[in-house]
């Protein structure tokens, strides 16, 4: 009888946090949650594929170990290609002189200004508005609560909320397009 997806995780997950911890002894910019959450990923599409079947725990967490590796590597990679010190194009322009140049527009500013003002006319409240703002500078959901002093979970629910006050303004649109 073939075992399910559950059952496997919880049988394997203690080990695999237990890995999801060493590894992430190097890593400031990873948490154990995060290493272990990617290789639960990781595991989930391998089943789906079905090629975790008639597999040993031992064979899957080997599997998990060499995952891992290989994102914080691949991960690492990215973060070493943009730095302050080094140049980002051909012409030779560093990191910062983009930054200040992007932070300096005015008309960037007022067009941030002009948005923030259209999600306040749709209801969304001070903190929804942060977690979008978060959202578009690319953290990440844990991140995001760390800042906020909320779990990511809590996150989670918000953006779900932000969604469904979209998809209603979406619908009042297209019924006064109707009408």
């Amino acid at each position: 009888m073939k075992e399910t997806f559950e059952t496997l995780i919880k049988r394997i997950s203690p080990t695999l946090r237990r890995i999801s911890h060493r590894l992430n002894g190097r890593f400031a910019f990873f948490n154990d949650d995060d290493l272990c959450q990617e290789a639960l990923i990781n595991l989930w599409v391998m089943s789906g594929k079905g090629a975790l079947d008639d597999k040993t725990d031992s064979y899957i967490l080997q599997g998990c170990y060499f995952h891992l590796k290989n994102y914080i590597r691949t991960a690492m990679d990215r973060a070493n290609l943009i730095s302050f010190e080094n140049p980002i194009d051909e012409e030779g322009t560093m990191l910062e002189e983009i930054i200040a140049s992007q932070d300096a527009s005015p008309a960037r500013h007022l067009e941030d200004e002009m948005l923030y003002e259209e999600m306040r006319k749709i209801g969304l409240n001070e903190r929804e508005l942060k977690i979008i703002n978060m959202c578009t500078e690319g953290m990440t959901m844990r991140e995001i609560g760390e800042r906020l002093g909320i779990s990511h979970v809590a996150v989670v629910k918000f953006r779900k909320k932000i969604s469904e006050k979209c998809k209603n303004l979406k619908k009042e649109i297209k019924k006064s397009y109707q009408n």
